[in-house]
């Protein structure tokens, strides 16, 4: 009895789920169940925090002088030492450069000088040879007065073929000379300024007196370099200008932290002249340090 009724439910259920009626059918859309996209966490934006570290080199210009102003040469790095804020830094960098002058050249043309130009126009060429070709000059002659012969110029050329043809005559205003060298100076494009005076003697014919171009000289950013060309000492021909030349010309460049080089032997002349050349350009050193400089964004 009960497998005949079990037989009968099956039945009945088959025809039911063939029925057009129930609504299945091949011609049924199909229907797909997509799975839920998982919730994304939204994202909170918060100040960046990027670090950018540059590493420059610094690069420091240093003169160095000794107590009477001169320059000091034959630096080397391992003579120097930089700091900040107490700690020292460390030197990635040296090098030297000739800064550019502006040099008045003053020369005595006066009547005592007539067996001494050739070696004084010489004297000029070497110590031409020395310059840097950045350097400017400008040519005072002396001899009653003194005279702006060549104004500002860096072709030496022109201040040599000037002197080619000086003439030796009159007195000596040297201090005059110095004088209107200073004035002219200030009309100098480089900070670096020098005067090369090349004379035999003191002064007999100024208008300006030895403390006025003193005080004037101490007063003014510029060296001086001086040549004399002196007669022996044991000379009897000297006279008494001539006798105090050589301290005239070393109270005026030793104040200046110049020279002054007394010459007896004219032959020396050209040598000591190059001597100068080499001795007076500003050496100016460049020092160069590594700096961190830690920045944020950006």
């Amino acid at each position: 009895m009960t497998s005949r009724i079990h037989r009968q439910f099956l039945l009945l259920l088959s025809l039911f789920l063939l029925s057009p009626s129930f609504g299945w059918s091949a011609d049924s859309p199909k229907v797909t169940i997509d799975p839920r996209a998982k919730p994304v966490a939204p994202v909170v934006k918060g100040p960046r925090s990027d670090i950018r570290v540059d590493t420059t080199v610094v690069l420091i210009n240093v003169t160095v002088t000794d107590p009477l102003n001169r320059f000091v040469t034959g630096l080397e790095k391992e003579n120097f030492k930089v700091f900040e804020d107490k700690g020292e830094q460390k030197i990635v960098h040296f090098a030297s450069e000739d800064a550019p002058l502006s040099i008045g050249l003053v020369f005595d043309t006066s009547g005592s000088m007539g067996n001494k130009l050739t070696k004084s126009r010489q004297a000029v060429g070497e110590f031409f040879k020395t310059a840097n070709p950045d350097d400017e000059f400008f040519l005072v002659q002396f001899n009653d007065r003194p005279e702006l012969v060549h104004d500002f110029t860096t072709n030496i050329e022109d201040i040599q073929n000037r002197l080619t043809f000086t003439q030796a005559k009159g007195r000596t205003a040297l201090l005059d000379a110095v004088y209107m060298a200073l004035h002219k100076m200030k009309k100098a494009h480089n900070p670096r300024k020098a005067l090369l005076i090349i004379s035999d003697g003191g002064d007999n014919s100024s208008r300006y007196t030895e403390s006025e171009i003193k005080n004037l000289v101490r007063e003014a950013d510029v060296q001086i370099y001086a040549i004399g060309i002196f007669e022996p000492t044991s000379s009897r021909g000297r006279t008494a200008e001539e006798l105090n030349g050589p301290g005239l010309l070393s109270e005026l460049s030793e104040q200046t932290g110049g020279r002054h080089f007394a010459v007896e032997n004219l032959n020396e002349l050209p040598d000591v002249a190059a001597k100068i050349g080499i001795e007076l350009p500003w050496r100016r050193l460049g020092l160069g340090v590594n700096q961190a400089s830690i920045r944020g964004p950006g």
